[in-house]
């Protein structure tokens, strides 16, 4: 199950007036365009195009332009995904807009897959487009035909090994999930164009040249499953926050505003797995595509003394870190906190005399998370993450969060 241009089909809920109309969503600092509406696809907008090079064009064809909205638009993939679990015990939340889902009944499948389509649509007003196959490589493929399918929009199944086949046949190698950059010249180099070419490689070659994970995808899509379903998403091994600035900035106090509200950010996903850091690592840099600019790259890296996920602990030693490497000679463009060294929360050994410190300050922690998780986040929050605007990323076009926050819901007036 893939959503439609998910980000454009988020802002359209809450906008139906832009149904038909050309829409794009724009990236971190209203950069590059990331989502477009099939009428902007239609117009030439290209994905990952720079905006500012695209604003007259933009105008001109009455395109309706948002920045990214991700607390909108992660709201939205989770009433998405607990839709579709009511169709299935098995399934995989691949991406934000993106599940693998394992259907028992094979009776009447276009019946249950467009049902499943409708209810979605209904709950949550996304478009989705739902590919079946034997396989997870099979289901991507099935999934790209179903967005053009006329018979049954956004449906597709892989019946048969003949209908296979002539899907292979038809499917460009570098298209195949999986299929890198790297793997995709080298198997323009042996001549080796289509999915079909490639499920007809010696499987020694494919090892040889491609590891197991080569072979793998030659085994799915022969309909062999070599991937299972991870009903469970593995615990990340590292955590980042980083972020470009709205605009370049000189100052040490916004430089430890912005780090320190970044280590908050990685101490929240690591509570979230329940997982701690053992390793803090900070960089800082300039523009690296102003050429005008005096260029300044640096980082630290600190073991912790005892592994953590709390939020001044690790704000803390960022700032320490920070210290060690800011100069004031440079405008800087980006900041970023690196959490690595993971183990889960409950195998840490402390000190004989911490024992006591941490419990009180875990239930520091655990009062905080309750009251931002209820009021909003950062409504309680370190003194050091300051309350200025300066360094915050360039958002001029953003949507309400019309799910998430009672100041901005949708008001519907007679």
């Amino acid at each position: 199950m893939d959503c439609n241009n998910f980000y454009v089909s988020c802002e359209r809920v809450f906008r139906p007036e832009l149904e038909g109309k050309p829409v794009v969503v724009l990236s971190n600092n209203d950069g590059c365009i990331i989502s477009r509406s099939e009428e902007a696809k239609q117009l030439g907008l290209k994905m990952a195009e720079p905006a500012f090079l695209k604003k007259d064009f933009l105008k001109r064809h009455k395109v309706h332009v948002f920045s990214s909205n991700y607390t909108l638009y992660g709201d939205m993939s989770q009433r998405v995904m607990d839709v579709l679990r009511i169709f299935t015990t098995e399934m995989e939340i691949y991406s934000i807009d993106e599940a693998f889902l394992i259907l028992t009944n094979t009776n009447n499948l276009y019946a249950t897959i467009q049902k499943i389509q409708q209810t979605v649509f209904k709950s949550t007003g996304i478009p989705v487009s739902i590919g079946v196959g034997k396989t997870k490589s099979l289901a991507k493929i099935a999934n790209k035909i179903a967005k053009k399918n006329k018979v049954y929009p956004g449906l597709f199944i892989i019946n048969n090994t003949q209908q296979r086949d002539c899907i292979l046949r038809n499917t460009h190698v570098e298209k195949l999930w999986g299929i890198g950059r790297q793997h995709h010249k080298l198997l323009r180099k042996n001549n080796i164009i289509t999915a079909y070419n490639f499920t007809q490689i010696n499987n020694q070659w494919i090892r040889k040249k491609m590891s197991v994970v080569g072979l793998r995808i030659k085994q799915e899509l022969l309909g062999v499953s070599c991937m299972p379903i991870e009903l469970c998403l593995p615990d990340k091994k590292a955590i980042a926050t980083t972020r470009a600035f709205g605009k370049k900035i000189n100052s040490y106090t916004y430089l430890c505003e912005a780090v320190a509200t970044y280590a908050t950010r990685c101490s929240e996903k690591l509570r979230k797995q329940s997982s701690v850091a053992s390793i803090i690592t900070v960089f800082i840099h300039t523009d690296p595509f102003n050429s005008r600019d005096k260029q300044y790259n640096k980082s630290k890296t600190f073991a912790l003394p005892v592994p953590t996920n709390s939020n001044y602990q690790l704000a803390h030693y960022a700032i320490i870190a920070l210290k060690q490497i800011y100069s004031i000679d440079y405008y800087y463009k980006k900041a970023g906190v690196i959490v690595d060294g993971l183990m889960p929360e409950n195998e840490i050994q402390y000190g004989f005399f911490e024992v006591n410190n941490r419990v009180k300050w875990n239930m520091v922690i655990k009062a905080t998370d309750k009251i931002n998780k209820k009021y909003g986040r950062d409504k309680i929050k370190l003194a050091i993450m300051g309350m200025s605007n300066k360094w915050k990323l360039r958002q001029k076009k953003l949507s309400g969060r019309y799910t998430t926050n009672w100041d901005e819901i949708i008001q519907v007036l007679k």
